[in-house]
């Protein structure tokens, strides 16, 4: 008998920067990858799991990577009277072994990243692009992730960075001051062409 598979399935809540966004933090290995899901319609066609969180009134966007998920509620509910539902749906949800992300997802999502890194990584910016995009997952995006949100470079134009947040940074009062005390101030100092760091919607 496989007693990994009978372990109980173990999760607790843990606060973000984003008061509209909680961790949901288990102790199972969800989706190796990220998987940030802001529409509904992304999350239908590729996880049974941010579908039928979706199906819950008060669900605004679903974030999955590792063994957490950031879910962000609407701003009409109080987490006071959605956490447990929630809590025992996801744990009901990983014990019964239902379906998180389904197969290609991480393929496709590499697919149209691909297609980005075409247009970002050409002539002399497409170094100085490189570079930034070295230090962000380096340095930045252990510690967003740490916080139940991701960040991704997407373009380096004219001076100016361009990034995704995602997961419990997409919309957070903090991430703003995140953005340009902190990560502006650090891409200042090791890429002397950047000037400005600006979030784009993902």
């Amino acid at each position: 008998m496989d007693t990994a598979t009978t372990s109980p399935v173990m999760l607790y809540t843990e606060q973000t920067p984003n008061p509209e966004s909680l961790k949901f933090v288990t102790n199972r290995m969800l989706y190796r990858g990220t998987a940030d899901f802001r529409v509904e319609s992304l999350a239908r066609d590729w996880s049974p799991l941010a579908t039928a969180l979706f199906d819950l009134a008060f669900v605004n966007g679903v974030y999955i990577t590792n063994n957490f998920v950031t879910i962000t509620k609407e701003f009409n509910y109080e987490w006071a009277d959605i956490m447990l539902k929630l809590k025992d749906f996801i744990k009901k949800y990983v014990e019964e072994g239902g379906e998180i992300i389904k197969d290609g997802f991480a393929d496709e999502m590499a697919k149209n990243q691909a297609k980005q890194a075409e247009e970002q990584f050409t002539g002399e910016d497409g170094e100085i692009a490189k570079k930034i995009k070295e230090l962000i997952d380096t340095y930045v995006k252990p510690a967003v992730e740490m916080d139940g949100g991701n960040i991704e470079f997407k373009a380096f134009d004219k001076g100016k960075v361009y990034v995704v947040m995602q997961g419990s940074c997409s919309g957070c009062p903090s991430s703003s001051v995140t953005l340009k005390s902190g990560i502006e101030g650090m891409l200042k100092r090791m890429v002397p062409e950047v000037e400005e760091v600006v979030q784009e919607m993902g």
